[in-house]
């Protein structure tokens, strides 16, 4: 069986699907940017308590796929949808070996800086910013110079925290978790797995009263430990496979596959994963276009357009 990275080096190469198709697929990243959307009423969310959500995942900022005009034109974007709180799901930094050049973490963050909502704007790390970022020393600890940059220009950052916000008078939880794949020693040695820094009981532990929690995964993998206290979980990192043939991925990086490659799924929580805005590996998606989401919870659903 293919791994994802052989695949998609197999299907970026692949003339079989002609020059129109390998245009199209190479083109996908750069050209277009789709908004879905989502009307859920979860179990554990209030009917009569509306929040819009806009989700920011896998910006993988790099020259020429993800440009800064290109993430600035995400901004624009996603400031247009007039979110209640805009969430930024991790992997900022470039995935893709096949680039012109990485773009510093300064300039990315300097416009990720201008996303505004009235409930702020909230960040997790996605494992690209452990695996492709150096980690520098603060106070003694290590941390990345994603969390750093994005730290410096306002926009704080959650690893294993929680923090409790009001919207129309009413209260909720945004829970942040640590990256589950943050240190990769089987990039070296294949047999040893990768050590996550996610720790999600103690992270709802900190949760002090009853308000509706949504919880921000970079992976959407722990979908099937999360307790039914959550209303809603948010990933992104698969990509939605980056290749999406008919509804159907042909490799994920998930252990639930499809189950788990894209959209909303549902297991003691509803859970969204985001098919995110860049690329890794390969610069090429066929099939599931970058993409900002929009959720509105509250109210009759679940409806995606």
């Amino acid at each position: 069986m293919f791994s994802r990275r052989r695949f998609l080096k197999f299907l970026a190469g692949f003339g079989a699907f002609g020059t129109s198709t390998a245009a199209y697929g190479f083109g996908e990243p750069v050209f277009q940017l789709d908004v879905t959307r989502y009307h859920l009423s979860p179990a554990r969310w209030p009917a009569d308590f509306p929040l819009k959500i806009a989700v920011v995942a896998d910006v993988h900022a790099c020259d020429p796929w993800m440009s800064l005009d290109h993430v600035d034109a995400i901004v624009k974007h996603t400031n247009a949808l007039n979110a209640d709180v805009i969430v930024m799901l991790g992997d900022y930094v470039a995935g893709c070996r096949h680039m012109i050049r990485r773009i510093p973490a300064e300039a990315w963050a300097g416009l990720l800086a201008q996303l505004k909502a009235p409930l702020g704007v909230h960040a997790i790390l996605g494992n690209h910013d452990y695996w492709d970022d150096r980690v520098v020393q603060r106070n003694g600890h290590g941390i990345t110079v994603a969390r750093r940059a994005l730290e410096a220009v306002g926009i704080p950052v959650y690893e294993n925290d929680v923090v409790r916000l009001k919207h129309a008078g009413r209260p909720f939880w945004l829970a942040g978790l640590g990256d589950q794949l943050a240190y990769a020693p089987a990039r070296r040695f294949r047999h040893v797995a990768r050590i996550g820094l996610d720790d999600l009981g103690a992270t709802l532990a900190k949760v002090t009263d009853d308000a509706p929690v949504i919880l921000l995964a970079h992976e959407p993998d722990i979908a099937v430990r999360v307790p039914d206290r959550v209303a809603l979980q948010l990933s992104g990192h698969t990509h939605g496979g980056q290749v999406r043939l008919l509804g159907w991925s042909p490799v994920v990086p998930s252990r639930y596959g499809n189950r788990l490659a894209y959209g909303h799924a549902r297991f003691n929580c509803d859970v969204i994963v985001s098919g995110g805005l860049g690329c890794s590996i390969m610069p090429f998606r066929l099939g599931v276009p970058p993409e900002l989401v929009l959720v509105t919870l509250g109210g009759s659903g679940p409806v995606v357009s």
